[in-house]
């Protein structure tokens, strides 16, 4: 389909970029490797009066480390993240999971921040910047502002970012130590996840000795699993894993559509669980 008609701003620093959304107001969406929002417009499931085109912004691209901490443009393509080797030795479940995202195609253009500020439950880094306790960094015209990733999805394709902010970027501590992995299911390759399981697990004494895991659309946002998390700790063994991954689906609202049932997204997120909680903990 042929998009709306709409005004085209593409400002060339951070500055100017805040401020043509702060005289836009609602009426702008921000464009940055256009992988989500191009799809909106052609479907015309988006009616934006101006599209503002941060690609050309200097300096919200590449990836550094600060302390104990990994620092991630926001323009940085899924490509670089699965590439890049401090991700990868820092904080692997984000690399693997994005390598799991659509085809080469897209990951060559999307971007970390434009994926993340989409904020679609069905997307897979949501949940894994959930997992990993990230924190997302915004620049409005009252400056910046840190926002912890759980306090980011607000709801179905809403984040907590004011609409005159800009997502510039993401802070990633470092899970040296830790064992991850990323586990979804989908009907056909480089579709979205029916759900989705991100799973860090740090070991000790031959133990479980904490989890964290988040869900992939499994209600309207990237969700914790906190009763599989308490259930685990201390587990030891396969048995166990799978006793306690029977609550990972306690508290969560998913939706029913053509794909699933919400019964069967809850039956997948359980199995899903114990398969990536085996696999982060070397028990698989």
């Amino acid at each position: 389909m042929i998009p709306p008609a709409f005004d085209y701003a593409r400002p060339t620093s951070l500055d100017e970029a805040v401020r043509t959304l702060a005289e836009a107001g609602e009426d702008a969406k921000v464009l940055a490797g256009g992988q989500s929002l191009l799809p909106l417009l052609r479907l015309r499931l988006a009616f934006p009066e101006l599209v503002v085109d941060v690609g050309r912004i200097p300096g919200l691209r590449g990836i550094r480390e600060d302390g104990d901490t990994l620092v991630i443009g926001a323009l940085t393509t899924h490509h670089e993240v699965v590439h890049d080797p401090l991700v990868r030795r820092h904080a692997g479940l984000l690399a693997q999971a994005t390598e799991t995202v659509a085809d080469p195609a897209v990951r060559h253009r999307g971007t970390l921040g434009g994926s993340l500020a989409h904020a679609d439950p069905a997307g897979d880094l949501p949940a894994v910047v959930l997992a990993l306790d990230a924190e997302l960094v915004a620049v409005g015209p009252g400056g910046r502002r840190t926002i912890p990733a759980r306090e980011f999805f607000a709801d179905y394709l809403q984040s907590t970012l004011a609409p005159d902010e800009l997502l510039v970027e993401i802070r990633v501590p470092k899970r040296d130590g830790w064992g991850f992995h990323y586990e979804k299911f989908h009907r056909v390759a480089q579709s979205w996840a029916m759900v989705g399981v991100a799973t860090l697990v740090r070991r000790g004494d031959g133990h479980i000795a904490e989890a964290r895991i988040a869900l992939t659309n499994m209600g309207a946002t990237p969700l914790r699993a906190p009763a599989a998390e308490e259930a685990l700790a201390g587990a030891g063994d396969a048995a166990a894993v799978a006793l306690a991954a029977q609550s990972a689906a306690e508290g969560t609202r998913p939706s029913r559509d053509a794909s699933a049932s919400p019964e069967y997204r809850a039956h997948l997120a359980r199995v899903l669980t114990k398969r990536a909680v085996l696999a982060a903990a070397g028990m698989g």
